[in-house]
């Protein structure tokens, strides 16, 4: 146990935006779609494509967990299949223009409620937590 106060006060604070800011607590907030919608999230965070086992890896869950989030967003129309050209045996997952909508949509959601959470920051308070922020997550192991 870490006698650093100010890092317990770090895990409390980061336990508390996970429970509030999780991507499914954000999706109920703002309409969108269910549990599926974290795949939305990670094929763009992939560059706009993917396979289902990258899917799985990159939300740590198993396979069969991840094909039935790839299948609740394809039946969704969110997130289409296609097929790889060079090997007949894999499958891209590729947003869809009703995914692409959905994840704008959600992007503006998640930035008006980090706005109105610094309402009252300065400009120069709102900089240095983003740069704070940053610096943080990218110590993170990963």
């Amino acid at each position: 146990m870490y006698e650093d106060k100010e890092i317990a006060e770090i895990e409390r604070a980061m336990v508390a935006i996970r429970r509030r800011q999780s991507r499914r607590a954000l999706a109920r907030q703002h309409g969108a779609a269910g549990p599926e919608f974290e795949v939305l999230d990670v094929i763009e965070g992939a560059g706009g494509r993917l396979t289902v086992s990258a899917v799985a890896e990159a939300l740590n869950v198993d396979q069969p967990r991840a094909s039935r989030l790839v299948t609740a967003a394809v039946t969704a129309g969110l997130v289409r299949r296609e097929a790889d050209q060079a090997d007949g045996r894999r499958a891209w997952l590729v947003l869809t223009e009703a995914g692409a909508a959905a994840l704008a949509q959600a992007r503006q959601a998640r930035q008006a409620a980090f706005a109105s959470a610094t309402a009252d920051w300065s400009a120069a308070e709102r900089a240095e937590f983003a740069r704070l922020l940053t610096r943080f997550v990218q110590g993170m192991p990963g």
